[in-house]
């Protein structure tokens, strides 16, 4: 599988589904806002990575999927699962590349200049998303393609 963009898939959201993202990820950003407020920066940085955009676009991608299945007479419900799921993993490796991008920053955050910290911090994230996209296509594909 290739990955890209297409600006087409920005036609097939409602605007109504765009305004639920966005709510739920601006909702999920003050209540971590609130917890650090509370309990300290730490504590807010861990709740800023809920997933709850991730969650609006699971489930719309299953509902699109699903839809146009049936536009063409078929049953949907697998293939939009599957699109979900698709989603799901790559969110799951992407995680992998945050996780290593704030080990690198509580690693590095004070020896570094930060403009510079966070240039490196990103070009970890990059690197391990990549490379586990890859560790996840050879296992499952293995080593011919």
């Amino acid at each position: 599988m290739v990955v890209k963009f297409k600006f087409s898939a920005l036609k097939q959201g409602r605007p109504y589904e765009y305004v639920v993202r966005f709510a739920l990820g601006g909702l999920a950003t003050v209540v971590a806002g609130l917890i650090a407020d509370g309990t300290g920066p730490e504590a807010g940085g861990l709740m800023l990575a809920f997933p709850a955009i991730f969650c609006a676009s699971a489930t719309l991608i299953e509902k699109h999927e699903r839809e146009r299945k049936e536009k063409s007479g078929l049953r949907g419900q697998r293939r939009g699962k599957a699109a979900a799921a698709l989603d799901a993993a790559g969110a799951g490796w992407g995680s992998l590349g945050l996780a290593c991008f704030a080990l690198f920053i509580w690693w590095q955050g004070r020896a570094l200049q930060p403009a510079l910290c966070l240039a490196a911090a990103s070009l970890v994230w990059f690197a391990v998303a990549v490379l586990m996209w890859r560790l996840r296509r050879e296992l499952r594909f293995g080593s011919s393609s």
